[in-house]
């Protein structure tokens, strides 16, 4: 019993950081908390890779606790279901980020960023390691100084 309500407790500490839409109003934010910008491209509705991205790695509970601390989350969605269709605002404001830091189109693509826009790494496709192993990634990019 003592297990599982430590558990419980465990698993509502850990906090899910926000995703944002809107990449200015995230820029104004990584630059007064001094924090980097991870932008993810996604067909959140149609990218088998990106569903899996999301699920096995961006959800997991050591990249949730790393990315409330140390980073500002853009998400930059190209959903094709008419039931997901985005805002022509959103949508706009996606194909513009896409022109930036995506001109291929790959999907799923994942860029850090720091607060200028400036492009520390990028991820083409699924990362092929463990949520531990992407985190531990920016983290030595966020601590070489970049």
């Amino acid at each position: 019993m003592k297990l599982l309500i430590s558990l419980l407790l465990l698993s509502i500490t850990v906090s899910t950081p926000e995703w944002h839409l809107d990449f200015n109003k995230a820029q104004q934010e990584a630059a007064q908390s001094k924090k980097r910008i991870l932008l993810n491209f996604s067909g959140s509705d149609w990218c088998g890779p990106c569903i899996r991205l999301r699920k096995e790695i961006l959800s997991a509970d050591v990249f949730n606790t790393y990315a409330t601390e140390h980073l500002v989350l853009v998400s930059a969605d190209f959903p094709r279901l008419k039931k997901n269709q985005l805002s022509k605002e959103q949508a706009k404001q996606n194909e513009a980020l896409a022109d930036k830091y995506n001109k291929d189109g790959k999907f799923p693509f994942t860029v850090l960023l720091d607060a200028s826009g400036k492009v520390l790494k990028q991820w083409d496709g699924l990362p092929d390691e463990t949520p531990e192993r992407f985190v531990e990634e920016i983290k030595n990019m966020v601590n070489a100084g970049n």
